[in-house]
């Protein structure tokens, strides 16, 4: 009795040192303090949502047969020349699910590539916008005259649906994150985009009648499990919806980003006043402020109006789109309803360089390189 009474005491030692250990290494979410600490340490953030022009979606970007780090190093060579220094970059679950370790290659890749131009990205873990059906290998050509119409969901319908592969998920979020937790290369991770986006205006007759409901139970977890890898990057997910006046109006969606984020992130494509105000709604909680989806231009939000913006209130600015491409950015969001087949819509919605690194307007470029304090170069294509 007094063998097994001994055993006992020894299991349950055990038991509270596993969990002592635990408690004492569980990572939570950054104080205030934290934050705008490390945001004090940055230049103003200034950048675009980078996907290379040959690149349709971000499968096509980073899988091997595709990854093509020239293409990579010639458009972030022409955002450098802007000042720009930063860029958003979507990864997916499918290549790190595939081959982890040829995925980490590639991405410690672009990481020298982007450090070579004096830009740090912000890594995008999961996205709930466009297609919900990715798929590995070759990606189908974008629909001609449609804006974004080959962008795929990470994990996408599949993933989302089926509890079984949430292990593979995390196993991605902890992968992906513990490689390059300690990389002062990257600015910081965005775990997931727009998670209760469901694409009323393209995919949304092929979206889970409860895929709101699924996101919103999986979201909290994506964010533990990043933070179990320790990184020394602030966590966010940007909120882009809805009213954002007090916490307790917010949607469950909405509560749970701002309430796990390090740093507040938003999107906004609405008229200066527009971002002016949800600048201020968002101010109240006493964190880093970044914009991480802005400017379209047919929408009302461009260069000369937002950026001055963010500028006084040192909120950071990352644009949809560097470079016109298979993406089709250009185009705008109503192209999914008439396609522009045989015309050309009057102006731009993204992106500000053609495929040669041409700006799509002189002016814009000037504006940006004022904002950013870099000088015009001597020589390029300007």
């Amino acid at each position: 009795m007094s063998c097994l009474w001994l055993l006992g005491c020894v299991a349950l030692l055990s038991i509270c040192c596993s969990f002592l250990v635990s408690a004492s290494t569980q990572e939570t979410r950054w104080t205030a303090e934290r934050a705008n600490q490390w945001y004090a340490q940055q230049p103003w953030l200034v950048g675009s949502n980078f996907l290379p022009s040959n690149a349709v979606n971000e499968l096509e970007m980073w899988q091997a047969d595709t990854f093509d780090p020239a293409e990579i190093d010639r458009e972030l060579g022409w955002a450098e020349q802007l000042g720009m220094n930063t860029m958003r970059v979507f990864l997916h679950n499918l290549p790190w699910e595939q081959d982890a370790k040829g995925f980490q290659k590639r991405i410690d890749q672009f990481l020298a590539i982007s450090a070579k131009h004096h830009i740090r990205p912000v890594f995008v873990l999961f996205d709930s916008c466009w297609d919900p059906n990715p798929k590995l290998g070759p990606q189908r050509p974008p629909i001609p005259g449609v804006h974004n119409s080959g962008w795929v969901q990470a994990p996408g319908k599949a993933g989302l649906m089926d509890a079984a592969q949430y292990p593979k998920l995390q196993a991605y979020v902890q992968g992906v994150v513990g490689a390059f937790a300690h990389d002062d290369r990257i600015l910081a991770w965005d775990v997931w985009n727009e998670p209760d986006n469901n694409n009323d205006s393209s995919y949304g007759k092929l979206e889970p009648a409860n895929k709101r409901d699924l996101v919103l139970a999986l979201l909290p977890q994506v964010f533990a499990w990043a933070r179990a890898a320790q990184p020394i990057q602030p966590l966010t997910s940007g909120v882009w919806t809805g009213d954002w006046s007090s916490i307790d109006k917010m949607s469950p969606m909405a509560r749970v980003q701002i309430q796990e984020s390090d740093v507040i992130t938003f999107h906004n494509y609405g008229w200066p006043e527009e971002f002016a105000a949800r600048v201020e709604q968002l101010q109240q909680f006493h964190r880093p402020i970044i914009c991480t989806e802005y400017m379209a231009r047919g929408a009302g939000s461009t260069f000369d109006t937002i950026l001055p913006l963010a500028k006084k209130e040192n909120v950071g600015a990352i644009n949809w789109g560097l470079v016109k491409g298979r993406s089709q950015t250009y185009l705008p969001w109503d192209s999914w309803q008439h396609p522009y087949i045989n015309e050309t819509p009057p102006v731009w919605f993204h992106d500000v360089f053609y495929e040669d690194g041409t700006p799509y307007r002189a002016r814009e470029a000037q504006i940006i390189r004022e904002a950013t304090g870099k000088q015009q170069p001597s020589t390029g294509q300007e």
